[in-house]
Formats: C-alpha cells, sequence, structure tokens
C-alpha cells in the first residue's frame, strides 16, 4: 500500500525481525524533512531519477546505483532532482515504526520534534 506524503510516497515491500524494506519515491523538486532516527540505522539505494542526498553534514549526488549507510542518530535527507528520485531503503533496528522519526526542519508545516 502506497501513503502518500507531501514530498511523494512511500511503500512497505519485505518487513522481519528487525528489519524493513521500503520504496520510496520524492517528486523532483521536493524533499524529506531533515530527520534523524533515535532506534534504527538506514541504508539507501538509488535506483531511479537524480537528486541529492545528506547524511550529516555532507550531500551528495543522488544518481542510478548510488548507495549510503545512514547511522542510527545521524541527520539526513533525500531531495528530488530533475526528475523524481526512487530509493530502496532497508531499515534496521529494533524500532521500525513511523513515530522514530525525529524532524529537525520540515518544508511542509508538519510538527518538528
Amino acid at each position: 500500500m502506497r501513503v502518500q506524503r507531501p514530498w511523494g510516497w512511500y511503500e512497505d515491500l519485505l518487513s522481519g525481525d528487525g528489519y524493513k524494506v521500503k520504496r520510496l519515491l520524492v517528486r523532483s523538486g521536493r524533499q524529506l524533512s531533515l530527520q534523524r532516527h533515535h532506534h534504527r540505522s538506514e541504508s539507501w539505494t538509488v535506483v531511479a531519477g537524480d537528486g541529492a542526498l545528506l547524511c550529516g553534514e555532507t550531500w551528495q549526488d543522488a544518481s542510478i546505483g548510488v548507495m549510503l549507510t545512514i547511522p542510527c542518530g545521524t541527520v539526513h535527507r533525500a531531495r528530488g532532482g530533475q526528475s523524481d528520485l526512487i530509493i530502496l531503503e532497508v531499515q534496521h533496528g529494533a524500532v521500525l515504526r513511523e513515530d522514530d522519526i525525529e524532524r529537525l526542519q520540515d518544508d511542509y508545516g508538519r510538527v518538528i520534534s
């Protein structure tokens, strides 16, 4: 099931004990909240489109095949570029719920933690 967000959508693909796999689509010119998680790490792999990825204080170009490891507690964000950005996200940790998001900045008026 796709879950719509102001920046695009995500869908859960697979989950098990201590892991979850999602597909995210970040619309061209939009971006995720500047955020971090307290109970999980994530790995992102770009499978389509282009944009930029932030991990800590470092931005990198996002193009097909780019992989990023986001340690637990690290500030991160994804931004769509000239085209929609599609990311496979693998979460690892004890808490894999949507409420493990601390938003530090948000373009869409959602609550900042």
